[in-house]
């Protein structure tokens, strides 16, 4: 199995539609162990969810990404369960409501600031966090949720800025940590239906066109597609990788206008 007997945390688990349960199941699957987080009122959510994989279902800790007490305390734990962990899922993002929606021009400082500390920040302190228990494992693989910031889309605003952000701090944590054998790279997935991606005012607008630009077929209500890469980058498999962007949205991104048909259709 392609993680078996790999250590791995997963944030980011809300329903058994969001991305991060998609890797969780997988990642089971594939042999791992795991350890979820949550926290503040989505903390419940994340324990009633973990009930589906398994049983006993994995462990859930209380982790905010901006509070480092927490982010220390869940290290700690993992350092007295395991003594070492071989990858990490940032499946974190967050944006107040008037940083999105076409609002760019009006978003105050105070938002996009928090977009970026949970969105993009985040990435760099749940890192470094957990380093003494990543030199400990083995090949360790740190991997991170993104959407193609690349260009601008429609109400994405601020969030669409601390993806940009994120794709920076994965290239630097490429740089700092690869001398001590730890892996960062990110999956840019194209939308799925998560909570999260439909709180997005305009979600459903921005999901309705991808299939006129994909050249595979796209469906929003599939993670399945992006976990396996997710697991395919937490493997051994994949440890000549880091500080890599893979695109997992149907060839989206690699489009410039909507593919003609094949000549003599």
């Amino acid at each position: 199995m392609l993680l078996q007997g790999r250590r791995l945390l997963i944030t980011g688990v809300l329903t058994e539609g969001s991305i991060a349960f998609a890797v969780a199941k997988r990642a089971q699957e594939e042999g791992a162990e795991i350890v979820l987080t949550g926290f503040g009122r989505g903390l419940r959510i994340t324990q009633r969810i973990a009930k589906r994989l398994g049983d006993p279902p994995p462990d859930v800790l209380e982790m905010d990404v901006n509070e480092p007490s927490q982010i220390e305390a869940v290290a700690a734990e993992l350092q007295q369960r395991w003594g070492a962990l071989d990858g990490i899922l940032h499946a974190i993002a967050f944006a107040p409501g008037d940083a999105l929606g076409n609002n760019f021009l009006n978003t105050p400082v105070e938002s996009a600031q928090v977009a970026f500390a949970t969105s993009a920040f985040s990435l760099k302190s749940l890192s470094v966090a957990m380093l003494p228990l990543l030199e400990q494992g083995e090949s360790p693989s740190i991997v991170g949720l993104d959407f193609d910031a690349q260009v601008a889309w429609p109400v994405y605003d601020w969030m669409g800025v601390a993806k940009a952000a994120l794709e920076s701090v994965n290239r630097y944590l490429a740089r700092d940590l690869g001398p001590k054998g730890i892996r960062s790279n990110l999956v840019s997935a194209g939308p799925i239906g998560t909570m999260a991606a439909k709180s997005i005012p305009g979600f459903s607008e921005l999901a309705g066109v991808w299939n006129t630009m994909a050249p595979l077929h796209w469906d929003t209500a599939d993670a399945g597609p992006t976990a396996d890469a997710i697991v395919f980058l937490l493997s051994t498999m994949s440890r000549g990788i880091t500080g890599e962007i893979t695109h997992v949205d149907g060839g989206f991104h690699a489009m410039g206008a909507p593919p003609s048909p094949p000549a003599g259709e």
